[in-house]
């Protein structure tokens, strides 16, 4: 089993970003779609309580076997097992594009606090031939990170390939549920999509 301080994969490498956002006063703060809980357990070092929910029970077995303080929770991030208004900072990596994005994005708004933070790494469907300068960046970047982190680590959580959407789909779909939410595309196939609960 490859240590986490070893592991790169793009979701990694911008889900580590994620975690420079969250804000200061944040205590509660849940990974949805954690995994096998690589993120889920970097929270773990910096807030009083980290949560990791997912729907495969297997990637939540792995998750426990690597310690750490994180609480985890087998369940479905549309119909999640906490009420409303629960946590301080909701993070999900890769995990929207496996279900209905608007349903996805307004189940996870709902899990807020006023303030709270929602911020999301997603992979979009690739629109070519307009990506394709895009595309070749991104293959080009991707080598060099793989010889710079000694290799590409593959998580064993299910996937769904190629993404639902685009990367225009994506955006629409955010501004209609979460008015004024920020969606930036990334170099490495991926989106972040940051949005704070009116207080």
């Amino acid at each position: 089993m490859i240590p986490d301080g070893e592991r790169w994969n793009h979701n990694l490498h911008y889900g580590g970003q994620l975690l420079t956002s969250l804000p200061h006063e944040a205590r509660v703060v849940l990974d949805a779609g954690c995994g096998d809980g690589t993120l889920t357990r970097r929270l773990g070092a910096m807030v009083p309580m980290a949560v990791g929910l997912d729907v495969d029970q297997a990637s939540l077995d792995a998750a426990r076997l690597q310690g750490g303080y994180p609480h985890y929770v087998c369940g479905d991030l549309l119909a999640p097992p906490f009420a409303d208004g629960s946590f301080d900072a909701v993070l999900s990596v890769a995990t929207v594009h496996h279900v209905d994005a608007a349903a996805a994005l307004t189940s996870l708004a709902a899990l807020l606090r006023p303030g709270g933070l929602l911020a999301v790494v997603g992979l979009a469907r690739r629109s070519l031939p307009r990506d394709l300068p895009r595309e070749l960046a991104a293959a080009v970047a991707t080598r060099a990170l793989k010889v710079k982190h000694g290799g590409y680590w593959e998580h064993p959580a299910p996937q769904v390939w190629p993404p639902p959407q685009t990367f225009a789909e994506v955006r629409r779909t955010a501004e209609e549920v979460l008015p004024g939410a920020l969606v930036r595309r990334r170099i490495l196939w991926r989106y972040v999509l940051t949005w704070t609960r009116p207080a």
